[in-house]
């Protein structure tokens, strides 16, 4: 199957799916692609640093635990009516969805510029380990911040607003969800075509070559990282109305690490491997997960399969036969 159909078939599954599902009243199944959805968009961020720049981070539960807190946060003193600063102004909460995406990026994107420039003063184990280390800050920053739950996290009672549409409603929730996930797949698409994407693919493979033609390539990357933090943020915001819950969990480094496998699993670079990746994760924890406690193995035994014998991914190896 050619690459460009395998990419509208799969979008085409993945929309008509629950939207079916909805009208026979299986609104689970409407949850659970919601679900699948917002882990595909984290993981769409992550390919961009790892996809386009190769830098492999093993923390962006940093910046997915940053986009729910804040949306939890927001919407927690919009709907107490208390102030979220009362100096040197006055700035109130909202659960005004789109405002509430804009603050995120600011947040995560400030975020990812702070951590990606410390970061990317090392390469290899060292970055993995510094962008680790930097979510695993967050984590025990928020587990001992009581004012927000600490530990027990923050709940939402109800999800944020957006304009035109009952969020309350699981169809019209799925559809911003879906809706999102294009957006930043098309954005992936152009940003893989650019010449600013060029470039990153190339430093990716030799940056001293890059550099010999006068381009920055610690630049290049701090853009990428932060383009990816963006991303990753909106998907933990939305994660947060999804669940009406918010919890120092989102920070951890298993989140961390489920995403790299989201993009390891459909094919790194890959415009649909990070949907494709998801999808097949979610279907296994909830199929599999269901007869017994050790799904992980099937889980790891694929995952195995996929290293030693399609490094494109589960996307690449159906491109590949098709070829």
């Amino acid at each position: 199957m050619h690459e460009p159909i395998l990419n509208r078939v799969v979008l085409l599954l993945l929309f008509c799916v629950p939207v079916g599902a909805y009208f026979i009243g299986e609104t689970y199944t409407v949850t659970l692609a919601t679900r699948t959805v917002i882990l595909a968009l984290a993981a769409v961020g992550l390919n961009v640093a790892l996809g386009l720049g190769g830098m492999v981070s093993f923390g962006h539960a940093a910046f997915f635990g940053l986009g729910g807190y804040t949306a939890g946060v927001l919407a927690s003193h919009s709907f107490n009516s208390q102030p979220l600063f009362e100096w040197p102004i006055v700035v109130h909460g909202t659960n005004f969805m789109p405002l509430i995406w804009f603050i995120v990026i600011i947040v995560g994107g400030s975020a990812a510029y702070i951590i990606g420039r410390l970061s990317l003063r090392t390469t290899g184990v060292y970055f993995i380990m510094i962008t680790l280390a930097f979510a695993q800050m967050l984590y025990y920053f928020a587990i001992s911040w009581p004012t927000y739950g600490g530990e027990d996290g923050l709940p939402l009672y109800v999800r944020n607003d957006f304009p035109g549409l009952n969020t309350q409603n699981s169809l019209h929730f799925f559809l911003i969800c879906f809706t999102i996930l294009v957006i930043c797949l098309l954005f992936f698409w152009f940003l893989q075509r650019s010449s600013f994407g060029l470039a990153l693919m190339a430093t990716r493979e030799n940056s001293q070559r890059v550099e010999s033609l006068g381009i920055e390539t610690r630049k290049l990357k701090i853009i990428a990282f932060v383009l990816s933090g963006i991303i990753t943020g909106i998907a933990g915001a939305l994660y947060a109305d999804l669940n009406r819950f918010v919890s120092p969990q989102m920070y951890s480094w298993h989140l961390s690490g489920e995403i790299i496998i989201f993009v390891i699993l459909g094919g790194v670079g890959r415009l649909i491997g990070p949907v494709v990746g998801t999808v097949l994760y979610v279907l296994i924890d909830y199929y599999i997960g269901g007869f017994t406690t050790y799904w992980k193995v099937f889980l790891g035994l694929l995952l195995i399969g996929v290293v030693l014998y399609s490094k494109q991914g589960l996307v690449g190896m159906l491109i590949a036969r098709r070829e």
